[in-house]
């Protein structure tokens, strides 16, 4: 897959979306679980220019439109911060922005539109 679409690129062809396959009568053969796509995308990612990578996405039946699907490199988040997990599977703990609080509804004074 990589070889792939590395060559397309280097064709100036730009890979855009990685389809699962849709649940079309007589192709079911040709269909793999989510988690393959995942997986494949997964592998992908980190490993050749982010122009190269296409989207991965379910044509959702009944007119639902391309969802995009992706592997979940967060894997945890509070108030704090979020942990993220790299394509390597390395771990990193990134700070939440901490904001001043908000203003009680009884200590600010309404703004005055024209």
């Amino acid at each position: 897959m990589k070889d792939l679409l590395l060559k397309l690129v280097h064709m100036r062809v730009r890979p855009y979306y990685l389809y699962q396959c849709d649940l079309s009568r007589g192709i079911s053969h040709f269909r793999t679980d989510v988690d393959t796509g995942i997986n494949i995308m997964h592998q992908l990612t980190g490993y050749i220019s982010g122009f190269a990578v296409p989207k991965y996405v379910i044509d959702a039946p009944h007119g639902g439109g391309k969802i995009p699907i992706n592997y979940n490199y967060v894997l945890r988040k509070d108030d704090r911060e979020v942990l993220l997990e790299n394509y390597k599977g390395e771990k990193y703990h990134y700070p939440i922005p901490q904001r001043p609080k908000a203003q009680t509804a009884s200590n600010t004074t309404p703004s005055k539109h024209p």
